[in-house]
């Protein structure tokens, strides 16, 4: 054994040992050394371990568009061939494992492709074109699944795989992410059993108490590794671990886990990349950064679809400038996933401390207004509040009611929230229905029942391809703005994951963010308008008299003989500048003739 193996395994094993005794840890040990070298053929050196301003991920089901006689995958991967091929790098496909409830997340086999999704053999395809992300939803399995099975037969080797509680512990301290109950009764030969189940009666929560568990999870890992997962998204894992008496929410255990896991792919494949899913106050969110090169190298930054909500909804992007000026990361190893939109709905539990209570009320109310519902937590004292937004994002801008508003404004709107995410500093995730510029369906929430189905509509590829085909309607314009936006961002290092960022202060109706390439060699001005009227900003004398080009149009912005550089931004327009050293002494071109405001404001 050489001294790098002796390393890996000794961190392995302090991971162990934090999480069981010493003796357990070592007999531990030399099983997970089996795995992984069970799976370290996977090893492909040529693989790269960093992240570049080319790193964008779309956020799909894998049968998004619907197409006879093809397997869902097969005509996804088709469909994402002919339109994203260049715009996007990866693809973060959604449970595609055989299922019981969830859309996905109650999977009964960890194994499986659902036969009527497609096989391994359709996702490898799809992995031959982009990036793939798959989810590990290691906290919870399916009432259906074998392994429950097992366990209510009375199966001596799954007898621990689950929580049972057989007393009546005090458990008013646990943290509740919904409003069901907790425990859930099942019969089995041997008697009623009540078992933990934090998400639903479907979702059986695992036992990590148990190693096997453990052990079976960690095969799990590798084993989508093998099969082509260069993203592995750690599902609702801040309740992984359990102790009564506890919150059973970010216990130190959990970060452990996180570790080991990242301990072990660091040795097997250290080109995959952990994601964790902690819809939670930003501050609980960013400890699973760890130390910034132990835990997860990539964040969800939940905080970030309803602080970009709410800076539409009053105009005023004040605090959402204000929070990103206090984004900070441990090391350059991690990024941040910033999205507006996903499969969930929008979190308004990572914003509490950032905005209000009124405030978040507003955006429970615009939700309602608009359409939307709104799912609610149990808190510990047994009252419940807002948990998340279940709303269409495109929804949840304009108002779908709003007749007298027009589509081209709509768009406009919608297009500068994405630009917004999209011109900070991480990895971008964008949701099928952003991208392609959908709407919600209340009609299938209210029909299932699932209010997140609000946002999960599954068209055919014959209705996507007409409506795309169609240059006035809302799909097409949509996507083609929002395609012009990835292939600027694709282009240009100064958008690089951990190029620098500042925040520009001049009016409140402006979110400005200033991108500089790591090697100086860009910048890029990022200007937002989140308002509906006309913003004007100058530039000043301190930018050295330089020139501004604008990336969209090449619409050049020089200074005047006193060093100041006027832009004007229509209502809800987004420019992005990148800096020149070209001399002039005219200013506002391509602007001459808009409308002005009177507040002026300067760099």
């Amino acid at each position: 054994m050489n001294w790098e193996q002796i390393i890996v395994e000794s961190t392995i094993f302090d991971h162990l040992h934090f999480l069981f005794d010493e003796s357990t840890a070592y007999a531990l040990l030399p099983r997970v050394v089996e795995i992984q070298r069970k799976y370290n053929p996977i090893r492909r050196v040529t693989q790269s371990t960093h992240l570049s301003e080319q790193d964008i991920l779309l956020i799909t089901y894998p049968d998004q568009v619907r197409e006879s006689p093809e397997t869902s995958i097969q005509t996804l991967t088709d469909f994402l061939g002919v339109h994203v091929q260049n715009l996007v790098s990866g693809i973060h496909i959604l449970p595609f494992y055989p299922y019981s409830s969830d859309d996905g997340f109650a999977v009964m086999d960890y194994t499986l492709v659902d036969p009527t999704l497609g096989s391994w053999k359709d996702l490898d395809r799809l992995g031959h074109h982009f990036d793939l992300m798959f989810d590990l939803v290691l906290n919870h399995v399916s009432a259906k699944s074998k392994w429950f099975e097992r366990f209510l037969a009375d199966d001596p080797t799954y007898r621990d795989f689950f929580i049972v509680l057989d007393d009546d512990p005090d458990l008013s301290q646990v943290a509740r992410p919904r409003t069901l109950p907790l425990l859930t009764a099942f019969q089995t030969p041997s008697g009623e059993k009540k078992v933990w189940t934090t998400f639903s009666a479907d979702q059986i929560d695992l036992n990590y108490n148990t190693p096997k568990v453990l052990l079976a999870m960690i095969d799990t890992l590798l084993f989508y590794v093998q099969h082509g997962a260069r993203f592995i998204r750690l599902d609702a894992i801040a309740y992984l671990w359990k102790e009564v008496g506890t919150s059973c929410i970010h216990l130190p255990q959990t970060h452990a886990i996180i570790r080991l896991f990242r301990a072990i792919l660091d040795e097997v494949a250290p080109w995959v990349m952990l994601i964790t899913e902690t819809n939670v106050p930003h501050v609980d969110n960013i400890a699973y950064f760890g130390n910034g090169s132990d835990e997860a190298q990539l964040v969800y930054n939940f905080a970030l679809p309803p602080l970009v909500l709410h800076a539409f909804r009053t105009g005023n992007a004040s605090i959402l400038s204000r929070w990103v000026q206090t984004l900070t990361l441990p090391s350059d190893q991690v990024a941040f996933f910033n999205f507006l939109a996903s499969h969930d709905g929008i979190g308004v539990n990572p914003v509490r401390g950032i905005l209000n209570d009124a405030e978040i009320d507003d955006l429970v109310t615009l939700t309602q207004e608009h359409g939307g519902l709104v799912s609610y937590k149990q808190n510990r004292d047994g009252s419940a509040i807002p948990y998340e937004l279940n709303i269409n994002y495109f929804d949840a801008l304009s108002n779908p009611n709003n007749h007298a508003e027009s589509m081209s404004t709509q768009v406009n709107r919608f297009i500068t929230a994405q630009a917004i995410m999209l011109s900070l500093a991480g990895v971008p995730g964008i949701y099928f229905h952003s991208l392609f510029g959908s709407r919600g369906d209340r009609a299938a929430a209210e029909t299932s029942g699932l209010s997140r189905r609000i946002n999960r509509q599954k068209p055919t590829r014959d209705e996507l391809e007409r409506e795309l085909a169609q240059p006035g309607s809302q799909r097409a314009q949509v996507f083609s703005r929002y395609s012009d936006l990835l292939r600027m961002r694709r282009t240009h290092r100064a958008f690089d994951p951990h190029a620098d960022q500042h925040i520009v202060g001049w009016d409140e109706r402006i979110f400005a963010v200033l991108r500089v390439a790591s090697d100086q060699s860009e910048r890029v001005l990022c200007l937002h308008n989140v308002a509906n009227e006309v913003v004007s900003v100058h530039l000043g004398k301190n930018v050295d008299a330089e020139s501004w080009k604008n990336l969209a149009d090449s619409t050049t912005y020089t200074h005047d003989l006193n060093g100041v550089c006027s832009l004007t931004l229509l209502p809800y327009q987004t420019i992005w500048a990148m800096q020149q050293r070209v001399f002039g002494s005219n200013c506002n071109r391509g602007n001459e003739n808009k409308e002005r405001s009177n507040d002026q404001n300067e760099f």
